[in-house]
C-alpha cells in the first residue's frame, strides 16, 4: 500500500468517516488540517450527506475536545425566539422570561458550537453572530452588558450561501467571515463506490444492535444500491438498510429483495411515479433496458407469491382451467396476463437480439436478464443461478430454450 493510501486509511479510522472515493479523501485531508486550529469552518452539502459527522470529527480532534460540542439546528428554531436560544435572556426581558437563562453560546464556552442550517437565521440575528465571530462577545436579550465567550464556530448549510448573499437573504460580511475554510460534503450519488462500504457498515451495526443474523448483500443487490441516486443521501441509505435488515432477517439480501424495497420507498416518496428513478449515470437506451430488467425482477417476486397461493389452495379468482396439481410456470403466468391486452392484429414475432431496445415481450426480457447476469458473473452458472434466485437445472434449461450464449465470446 502506498504512503498516500495508508495515510487516507489512517484518517478514516481517526475520524470515523468511511469512503474510498476522491471527494471523501480530499475532505479527510482538509479536516485533518483544520481540526487542530481555532479557525471558523463552513460545511456545505445536501441534507443527509453527513455535515454533522464532519463537525463532530473536527471538534473531537481539536484542542477543545475536552469541552462541549453544542449542536444547534437554526432552521428548527422559530424566528421570534432564536436570539434568546442562541444568546440567552435576562429575567423580565419579555413575557414568560421568569428567570435569567443562558443561551447556546454560553453553554459552549471553551468548546465548539455547530450552527447547522445557518442560512435559515434572520438578518437581525446574523448581525449578532458576526459580532461573536469578530469580537467574541454578544448581548443577551434584555441585558445591558455584553457577555464574553471563547467559542469556535462551525457552520453548515444545504443552501448556496453565495446565492443567498446575492439575493439579500444572507449578510455578505458574515458569509466571508464564516468561510475562512469551506469543506464540501459530497452527495452520495457522487461517491457511488462508497455505497457498498456504508451499506455493509449500517447493516452490521443494525444486526448487532438488534441481535439479528445478517449474511451480507449479493453482488447484484449492491449494484442496485450503487445505481440508485439516494436523494436523501447517507441518512436515506442508513434508514433503508436498517429497515431491510430488520424485515428480511437471516439470509443474504438479494437483488430482487432490494429492488422491491426501493420500489416501495420510491412509491412512498413520489406516489405519481411508482417506478425506480432512472439512474443518471446511464444513457437513455441503457436506462430503458435497466428498467425492463428491474421490473422483471419484481414480476418474479409476484409470481412466487402466486405460487404460494396456489400451493395453499387460495387461488380462487381467475384460476387457470387446469387440474389442481398443475402449477403454471412463470412464463405461463406472464403470458396469461400479456394475452389479456393483445389485439386481433397479427404481428411478426420479433427476432431476439441481446442489444435490442424498444418494445419487448416477457420472454425476450427474461432472455436479456439471463444473458446480462451471465455476463456479469463471467458466465459462471452457479453464481448466475443464485443471483436470479433460480435452480441451476432451470438455468441450463432456459439457456438451451432461449439459445443464449453460455460461454464468454472469443475476441
Amino acid at each position: 500500500m502506498s504512503e498516500i493510501n495508508e495515510r487516507i486509511r489512517t484518517l478514516q479510522r481517526k475520524f470515523g468517516i468511511l469512503g474510498n472515493s476522491a471527494p471523501v479523501e480530499d475532505m479527510l485531508e482538509t479536516i485533518d488540517q483544520v481540526a487542530p486550529t481555532d479557525i471558523s469552518v463552513l460545511i456545505t452539502g445536501e441534507s443527509g450527506s453527513g455535515k454533522e459527522l464532519v463537525a463532530s470529527a473536527i471538534h473531537t480532534h481539536s484542542r477543545r475536545a475536552h469541552k462541549s460540542l453544542v449542536i444547534v439546528n437554526c432552521g428548527a428554531i422559530p424566528a421570534g425566539i432564536i436570539e434568546s436560544e442562541l444568546f440567552g435572556h435576562k429575567k423580565g426581558s419579555f413575557t414568560g422570561a421568569s428567570e435569567d437563562r443562558k443561551g447556546y453560546f454560553q453553554t459552549a464556552d471553551g468548546g465548539t458550537i455547530f450552527l447547522d442550517e445557518i442560512g435559515e437565521t434572520p438578518l437581525e440575528t446574523q448581525v449578532k453572530l458576526l459580532r461573536v465571530l469578530e469580537q467574541g462577545e454578544f448581548l443577551p436579550v434584555g441585558a445591558s452588558k455584553p457577555v464574553r465567550v471563547d467559542v469556535r464556530i462551525i457552520a453548515a448549510s444545504n443552501r448556496n450561501l453565495a446565492e443567498e448573499v446575492e439575493s439579500g437573504n444572507f449578510r455578505k460580511d458574515l458569509y466571508y467571515r464564516l468561510k475562512a475554510v469551506t469543506i464540501h460534503v459530497p452527495p452520495l450519488r457522487n461517491r457511488r463506490q462508497d455505497i457498498g462500504l456504508l451499506a455493509d457498515k449500517f447493516a452490521r451495526e443494525c444486526a448487532i444492535r438488534n441481535q439479528i443474523i445478517f449474511k451480507g448483500f449479493s453482488e447484484g443487490a449492491l449494484k442496485v444500491m450503487q445505481d440508485y441516486d439516494w436523494p436523501g443521501n447517507i441518512r436515506e441509505l442508513k434508514n433503508f438498510v436498517e429497515s431491510i435488515v430488520v424485515l428480511e432477517k437471516g439470509g443474504v439480501l438479494k437483488t430482487d429483495t432490494v429492488l422491491r424495497y426501493l420500489r416501495a420507498e420510491k412509491q412512498h416518496g413520489d406516489p405519481e411515479n411508482p417506478y425506480l428513478p432512472v439512474p443518471m449515470n446511464r444513457s437513455v437506451d441503457q436506462a430503458e433496458r435497466e428498467l425492463i430488467l428491474q421490473q422483471l425482477f419484481m414480476l418474479r417476486q409476484e409470481i412466487r407469491e402466486m405460487r404460494e397461493l396456489l400451493a395453499n389452495g387460495e387461488w380462487a379468482v381467475h384460476a387457470p382451467e387446469k387440474p389442481r396439481d398443475h402449477f403454471p410456470s412463470e412464463l405461463e403466468i406472464i403470458q396469461h396476463y400479456q394475452d389479456e391486452g393483445e389485439t386481433d392484429e397479427e404481428e411478426e414475432p420479433p427476432i431476439y437480439n441481446p442489444y435490442t431496445i424498444g418494445n419487448v415481450t416477457s420472454a425476450e426480457a427474461e432472455r436479456e436478464l439471463i444473458y446480462k447476469t451471465l455476463q456479469k458473473f463471467k458466465f459462471n452458472k452457479r453464481k448466475t443461478a443464485q443471483a436470479l434466485d433460480m435452480a441451476e437445472r432451470t438455468l441450463y434449461r432456459k439457456i438451451k430454450e432461449y439459445d443464449i450464449p453460455s460461454k464468454k465470446p472469443r475476441n
